[in-house]
C-alpha cells in the first residue's frame, strides 16, 4: 500500500502523523519508512495493521498490544539508504522526531516483543516506548579563596562532541577528523564520499605502511559504531566488524571498578557504554573540592582509545597501544571544556610548571 492511498484507507491516522515531521527530506523519509511499514504489516501481520492505526488515533490513551514486524539478521531496517533500529524509527516518526538512538528508549512492562527481549518479532507500537529524558547535568561547584560563595560552572555544549585521530603503529596518519553527528561509522573501507557521519579508514595512505599493517587494514570491515547521546553525555561503542575492537577508557573503567589501564574487548555486534558524563561530573565535583591537581588529573578522563583487530594490555603480547597497527584517538570536547572551565575557576596552580621544577 503506497503512502498516497493511504488518506483513503484505515491508515487515516497513519499519515496525519507526519506533521510531526519538518523538511522535505524528512517528510520523504517519513513516507518511505510508513510505506514500508504497511507492507510489512500486510505480508505477515495484518491484524496489526488496524491495531497501529487505533493506538495512533488515541494517541496511546488506552492499553494495547503489540504491533510486530519480523527482525532482520542484524536487527536493523532500510529506509532509503539510512539503516536504524525499527522501534527507533517508528517512535521518531509518530512522536519524536528529534530522537537519535535506542538508547533514548525504555519499553513499557507490558511489551512482550520489546527490541532488547532479543526474540524474532519486534514490536514497533510507538506507545510501547517511554522517551529517556535525562536531566541537564547540575553544574560542578568551584570554592573560591576569598568571602565568595562557589563557583557553579555548567556542562559545555560543542557542535563538534569529539575529534578523531587516526595511528598505525606510534605513527598519526592523516588529518584529524572532527565529529558532529550523534551516530558516527568508523570503518576499513574506501568510501570517497563525503559523509559527515563516516570515516574510511581505508582511505588514509601512508608511505611507511608495513605488511603487518596492511593485514590488520584488511580485517577492520565495518568496524565500529559510535553513539553519542548528546541529552545524557552517555558515549556507546558497537562492535560492527567480524574481527573484535579493543578499547581503553578511564571512565568506562571506573564505572566497572576495572583498573584504570584496563582494556575491554568488545566483540562483533557487541555494544559498550565507554563514557558517562554523570560519573565525569561526580569526579570531578570531588577533585574541585580538593585541589587544581586533583581536577587536572582528570584530563586523560575525556580521551579514549581504541584498537581494530589486535588488542594490547597485560594479556596480550603488545604491552602499549602505539604497539598495535591500527588504532584512534577519541578526544570528547564538552567535558574536557567543562574540566577547563572548571580549572579556570580555580585559578593558576598552587605550584606552577617550569623549567626549573
Amino acid at each position: 500500500m503506497k503512502f498516497e492511498n493511504l488518506l483513503g484507507h484505515h491508515g487515516t491516522a497513519v499519515a496525519r502523523r507526519l506533521g510531526w515531521k519538518q523538511g522535505d527530506e524528512e517528510e520523504n523519509w517519513s513516507k518511505k519508512a510508513i510505506d514500508s511499514l504497511m507492507k510489512k504489516l500486510q505480508k505477515h501481520n495484518k491484524e496489526s495493521m488496524l491495531m497501529l492505526e487505533e493506538v495512533l488515533k488515541t494517541e496511546g490513551r488506552t492499553p494495547s498490544e503489540c504491533v510486530t514486524i519480523p527482525r532482520s539478521l542484524d536487527g536493523r531496517l532500510q529506509i532509503s539508504h539510512r539503516k536504524a533500529l525499527p522501534h527507533v524509527i517508528y517512535c521518531r516518526v509518530y512522536r519524536w522526531p528529534d530522537l537519535q538512538s535506542h538508547h533514548e528508549l525504555k519499553a513499557i512492562e507490558t511489551c512482550r516483543f520489546c527490541f532488547e527481549s532479543g526474540q524474532r518479532e519486534i514490536c514497533i507500537n510507538p506507545y510501547h516506548y517511554k522517551r529517556v529524558e535525562a536531566g541537564v547535568l547540575p553544574p560542578v561547584l568551584v570554592p573560591r579563596h576569598s568571602e565568595l560563595p562557589p563557583q557553579p560552572v555548567p556542562y559545555p555544549d560543542k557542535e563538534n562532541w569529539a575529534t578523531v585521530i587516526y595511528y598505525e603503529l606510534n605513527n598519526r596518519v592523516g588529518q584529524q577528523k572532527p565529529v558532529a553527528y550523534p551516530e558516527v561509522y568508523i570503518d576499513g573501507f574506501t568510501d570517497p564520499t563525503a559523509d559527515s557521519n563516516k570515516i574510511s579508514l581505508g582511505l588514509f595512505s601512508n608511505v611507511n605502511r608495513n605488511s603487518t599493517v596492511e593485514n590488520t587494514r584488511r580485517h577492520i570491515g565495518k568496524g565500529v559504531k559510535l553513539t553519542y547521546v548528546k541529552k545524557q553525555g552517555t558515549l556507546f561503542a558497537q562492535c560492527l566488524s567480524e574481527s573484535a575492537v579493543f578499547v581503553q577508557s578511564r571512565n568506562c573503567n571506573y564505572m566497572n571498578g576495572f583498573n584504570m589501564s584496563t582494556v575491554c574487548k568488545i566483540t562483533s555486534g557487541c555494544s559498550m557504554k565507554i563514557f558517562d558524563a554523570s560519573v565525569f561530573r561526580s569526579l570531578l565535583a570531588d577533585a574541585a573540592q580538593r585541589s587544581f591537581d586533583a581536577s587536572y588529573e582528570l584530563t586523560n578522563m575525556s580521551l579514549i582509545r581504541m584498537s581494530f583487530v589486535k588488542g594490547w594490555g597485560s594479556e596480550y603480547q603488545r604491552q602499549d597501544v602505539t604497539s598495535t597497527p591500527c588504532w584512534i584517538e577519541i578526544h570528547l570536547h564538552e567535558p574536557l571544556a567543562w574540566l577547563d572551565n572548571v580549572l579556570n575557576n580555580m585559578g593558576p596552580a598552587p605550584d606552577p610548571i617550569s623549567s626549573i621544577s
